[in-house]
């Protein structure tokens, strides 16, 4: 008799980063008070918008001009006051490439993050687009060269759009060195970029795992009331914002404890990679970009907890090289 048949077939590869998610998201634009709305598409990356007596301010752009232009025509429903103000809470680049479509007066970013912008802000536009091009719609729409800042500032910038009080702060490092979060005093409420997620997993590939709790904690100690999440939906309440820190706070830690355990065992990138994801799956695994980030973030934990304190540079080569030897 002959015996049945085998394959011995290698199943297939992951597709690359989230080149496969193609998915087109269902878009809400939610106001927070008088000044304060929010952006958001299902876990994509949110813009912030604050409107003041005289003027407009936007809270990261989206990825293209194309795409700005949707938050143009939500915020021209509600007001026609002039887009004055662009901020950048950090440099990457699905948050920046859109600027031009507003045609602000300024481009507000903090000094460490026009630092990064000129160190790596080429190698990260080509990483980004290869990874996730769906939220890179019409990138041929992005004008040549990369996003630069008109205004710059360390730790504290406060600005009055009429006699609304806009502070523009540095709180520490943790998503990059260059974080900034925009908090309108007056009605406690905070648009936080990618140091808060909201049902989203954080991506740490250019991240201080050591320092980003502390970071969290400084932001907890303004006592928002409402926050805008880099992804994740608007947060309405105290409730949803105290779950909203405390589940990023506890991503970082608990990428970052594993990692380490594996680093003290003297085990490989793969090995640790391996051991991170199937003891973070059951709990966050649910959370939107779960698989796309985590070969990112164990390999910059990884890194920090062995021999590079400083993020390494993504090139769309090293990001490549990564995921094969992670995910090949």
């Amino acid at each position: 008799m002959t015996a049945p048949a085998t394959s011995s077939a290698a199943a297939p590869a992951k597709a690359f980063a989230s080149q496969a998610d193609l998915e087109e998201k269902q878009v809400s634009f939610t106001k927070l008070s008088e000044h304060a709305w929010a952006y958001t598409a299902e876990g994509d990356p949110n813009t912030g918008v604050v409107i003041g007596d005289d003027a407009v301010m936007v809270i990261d752009t989206q990825a293209t001009p194309v795409m700005a232009q949707d938050v143009i025509g939500r915020i021209r429903a509600v007001t026609d006051k002039p887009i004055r103000y662009v901020v950048l809470s950090h440099y990457h680049a699905v948050r920046v490439l859109g600027a031009s479509a507003y045609g602000a007066e300024h481009i507000i970013a903090s000094e460490d993050t026009l630092a990064l912008i000129r160190e790596r802000g080429e190698q990260d536009k080509a990483s980004e687009i290869g990874r996730f091009p769906r939220l890179f719609r019409a990138v041929e729409s992005v004008p040549p060269g990369l996003t630069w800042p008109t205004i710059t500032f360390g730790g504290r910038l406060t600005l009055w759009l009429g006699k609304l009080e806009v502070q523009i702060l540095q709180l520490g490092r943790g998503h990059t060195k260059g974080d900034t979060v925009v908090w309108l005093p007056a009605e406690r409420i905070l648009f936080s970029g990618d140091l808060v997620e909201y049902g989203a997993t954080p991506y740490a590939g250019d991240a201080y795992f050591g320092d980003w709790p502390a970071t969290l904690e400084r932001i907890a100690a303004l006592g928002p009331a409402k926050l805008v999440p880099g992804r994740g939906a608007a947060l309405g309440d105290e409730a949803q914002v105290a779950a909203a820190l405390q589940g990023t706070r506890d991503f970082v830690a608990d990428v970052y404890a594993v990692v380490k355990a594996g680093v003290a065992l003297g085990r490989d990138l793969r090995s640790v990679y391996r051991s991170t994801v199937d003891a973070l799956r059951p709990k966050y695994g649910h959370w939107v970009i779960f698989d796309h980030c985590m070969p990112f973030d164990v390999t910059r934990a990884y890194d920090e907890a062995t021999r590079h304190p400083e993020p390494r540079i993504w090139s769309a080569e090293r990001d490549r090289e990564m995921w094969k030897a992670l995910e090949g």
